[in-house]
Formats: C-alpha cells, sequence, structure tokens
C-alpha cells in the first residue's frame, strides 16, 4: 500500500537456519511451497532428530487446546521443542513458554505448516523499519492531504451521548463534526483511560536488541538475513550490511542490566554464530523496549477488546487488540486495516478460510 516492498529483504524462499550454540550443530527449516506439507517428511528440510509427525501434532496440540501455555501443549524434553518451538514461540509471544497463550501460536503454525512457503516468508527491512515502514507511511498520508501533529498528546475525549464531540489534547482541543470518525492507537493502559469502562491488558513484556558493527558483512546459510539462536541469551540473529543486531524476546529478567554488562555476553552469542573472536568486540549499541508487547497469556488474552468503543464513531487499533494474532507488525496492520474499514461505514468480518471480507 504505501509502495516499499523493495526496501525488505528475505532469502530465496522459506527458509529458517538455526545454529546450536552450545553444540555448534547447525540446520535449516525449509518449508514448500503448496498447501501439503510434504517438507516435513523429508530429514534434510526438518529439524535435526525430530519426527515428521511430531510436527503436525504440534497443531492439533496448541488447537486443542485454546486456553493452554505453550509449554502445557508440548513434551520439553523433545529436540524438536528446543530447537524449533520454543525459539519460535518466544519470538511470536515475547513470552517464555511456561507463560505464552498456545492460542496465538496456532495462526503462525498454522501458516507454516499448511499455508506453504508464501505464508512464512522471514522479511527484515532493509535500513530499519522506520525507512521501510514508518516514514514511507507517513509521505503517503501526507500527500492524501493528512496533516500530522507531533507531541500532542491525547489527554481526553469529550462525549455527548454515545458519540465523542471533541479531542481534548495538551495544546487545544479538536471539535469532531458529526461524519468525522476517529481511530485511536495508542498503547493498552492509555486508551484505558480514556475510552470508559474499557478493559485492555494490563501487563507488559521486554525485547532486548545489541546492535554490534563487524566492519564487514557476514553471510549466514542459507542466504538469510536472520539466524535462529538456541541455548544462548539471544533468540535471533539479524544481518544488516555490517551490522548484526541480537534480540532477545521476554527480556523482562535483564532489561534493568547495564549496557556495560549485556554487550560481553550477547557478544559471545554473536561471535560464536558468526565465527567471531569472542574477545574482540566489536563496537556496540543496547537498544531496551520495556514494554514491547502486552503479556500475552492465556488469561491477557481475555482482555484483548475488538475495535468498537463506547463511543460509535471511535474505533481502537494497535497489536494488543484481538485481532487474532500474536502482538506482531502483522497484527497492528491487521488492526489498522480493520479500524479503518469500520470507519468507513464497511461491513468486517472473517469468512471460512481466515480471510477478511467486507462490503
Amino acid at each position: 500500500a504505501i509502495g516499499v516492498r523493495d526496501s525488505l529483504i528475505a532469502p530465496p524462499g522459506a527458509v529458517f537456519p538455526f545454529i546450536d550454540l552450545e553444540s555448534g550443530a547447525c540446520w535449516v527449516a525449509r518449508p514448500n511451497a503448496g498447501p501439503i506439507p510434504w517438507w516435513i517428511a523429508v530429514p534434510s528440510r526438518r529439524v535435526p532428530e525430530s519426527r515428521a509427525l511430531q510436527h503436525l501434532a504440534a497443531l492439533w496440540r496448541v488447537g486443542a487446546r485454546p486456553e493452554a501455555t505453550v509449554a502445557e501443549c508440548f513434551d520439553r524434553s523433545e529436540p524438536i521443542f528446543r530447537r524449533f518451538f520454543e525459539p519460535l514461540a518466544v519470538a511470536v509471544l515475547n513470552a517464555k513458554t511456561e507463560e505464552g497463550a498456545a492460542r496465538l501460536l496456532w495462526p503462525v503454525l498454522a501458516a507454516i505448516f499448511l499455508g506453504g512457503a508464501r505464508a512464512c516468508r522471514g522479511y527484515v527491512a532493509r535500513e530499519g523499519l522506520s525507512a521501510s515502514l514508518v516514514d514511507p507511511a507517513i509521505a503517503r498520508l501526507e500527500r492524501l492531504g493528512a496533516r500530522i501533529f507531533w507531541s500532542h498528546r491525547l489527554r481526553a475525549f469529550e462525549a455527548e451521548g454515545a458519540r465523542a464531540r471533541a479531542l481534548l489534547f495538551a495544546q487545544r482541543t479538536v471539535a469532531l463534526a458529526p461524519r468525522d470518525q476517529v481511530v485511536l492507537a495508542v498503547p493498552p493502559a492509555a486508551a484505558a483511560t480514556l475510552i470508559p469502562g474499557l478493559k485492555a491488558p494490563e501487563e507488559s513484556r521486554a525485547i532486548l536488541n545489541a546492535h554490534f558493527r563487524l566492519g564487514r558483512e557476514p553471510r549466514l546459510p542459507a542466504g538469510a538475513p536472520f539466524l535462529g539462536l538456541v541455548g544462548g541469551t539471544a533468540h535471533w540473529l539479524f544481518v544488516r550490511k555490517d551490522v548484526a543486531a541480537l534480540t532477545v524476546s521476554a527480556a523482562d529478567d535483564l532489561i534493568d542490566h547495564s549496557p556495560d554488562s549485556l554487550a560481553p555476553r550477547l557478544w559471545a552469542d554473536a561471535a560464536r554464530a558468526l565465527g567471531e573472536d569472542p574477545g574482540a568486540r566489536p563496537p556496540y549499541r543496547i537498544v531496551k523496549e520495556r514494554r514491547a508487547t502486552f503479556a500475552q497469556t492465556p488469561a491477557a488474552l481475555k482482555l484483548r477488546p475488538g475495535p468498537r468503543t463506547a463511543y460509535e464513531n471511535t474505533f481502537l487499533a494497535g497489536d494488543w487488540t484481538d485481532t487474532g494474532l500474536p502482538a506482531t507488525i502483522e497484527g497492528a496492520i491487521r488492526s489498522g486495516n480493520r479500524a479503518a474499514k469500520l470507519a468507513m461505514g464497511w461491513k468486517w468480518g472473517w469468512d471460512g478460510s481466515g480471510r477478511e471480507r467486507h462490503g
């Protein structure tokens, strides 16, 4: 929609390379094209020491126990859990498997095992998410006549009956015309203070990133710009030109540690994965996001609101709303599209295939 597909890079196909940092073992999961997942029957395309039925059994386990945590749906002693399902679940849920909601893992597994390669390719922003998503979206909005105001915090709504009639910002009040519609895209805690009676997830989970400038562009297995890490502190490694970025999901245990104490630990993971000298740490930057996502637990899922609010002309958007997906970029985009369609008076729902339908 915003014309930036070329700013995203991806491997030639749906490939997911991994390395076990403890043993040094490497492997690549390679989903095939088409809806029939024959790749799980080929040992060289699936996780080492795993069986084909273990992959499909995961779909049944997660789908049949919607109130369970991820850990409750798997035998954690099986190599396939440690080498595939655990890193995948921690990444997409930003939660440890002991607390992450299995229900949110199901659509991800369905895409991998039933959607074919086109449904599960991994993309990385060539220059960063701001350059690929935020800046081009703002430019498109401005070309369409939108006015954007920075540092204007919304303090409250002024309502009349079931409609919001004005937006009370810190600097000014904006009156709403009878046909005006509002899409409110703010964090859950802010939304709960702005919308009467709104219940929203309260707890959050952190994400920690470490960026190391290597001075050269490393090559990862299978031509992928990312690498799954098993047995270390970090969970995934991404490469953008000469920068290696490591991500630690569900990082609440580490978020209060100083950058100087985190850097050696994370560089040790990067060095083992890339074959670098662990004692020659390059320049680095540690980035912390304390409230990266809401805590995606089974209990919190019950607090995810839909797009409608107490005001008939105001709709919610955000990855924390009830999108049917984890709190991801995909979920945020889905919520924005849904809120916009409702604001424009479109009928919105789902057909039997899980695709959006509207009229």
